[in-house]
């Protein structure tokens, strides 16, 4: 059997993380995946960039307008979007909106805090 450790997390017991003044952060790592509850204002913008990581974007609250491979769509409260690996996307909080994130593999960029492209 493998060697696992079962972890328990409490959303607000981690700590908010501000990226931007427009945009924050929380995030929950695994080995091979990574959940985040991500705070966006409106009009708060993610600039394109691209991952190896998949990534699953479901909205709980407000709105995003989303670049993805040159195609633009917009994701409301209950609804999900699935990026492939290394496709180019960027996003535009339509409204105050609170989202999930789902990764696979984890955002190491996130977790050294190179995740640069944020300041761009």
């Amino acid at each position: 059997m493998p060697d696992a450790t079962v972890q328990h997390f409490r959303w607000d017991e981690i700590e908010l993380e501000k990226v931007t003044e427009m945009i924050s952060r929380k995030i929950v790592t695994g080995d091979r995946e990574m959940l985040a509850q991500i705070y966006l204002k409106k009009g708060a913008l993610v600039p394109i960039h691209q991952h190896e990581a998949e990534q699953m974007t479901y909205i709980l609250q407000g709105a995003l307008r989303f670049l993805v491979g040159g195609e633009e769509t917009t994701v409301r409260e209950g609804e999900v979007l699935l990026i492939p690996s290394n496709v180019p996307h960027q996003a535009e909080a339509l409204d105050d909106t609170f989202e999930l994130d789902v990764f696979s593999p984890i955002r190491q960029d996130w977790i050294d805090k190179t995740d640069d492209y944020f300041k761009r």
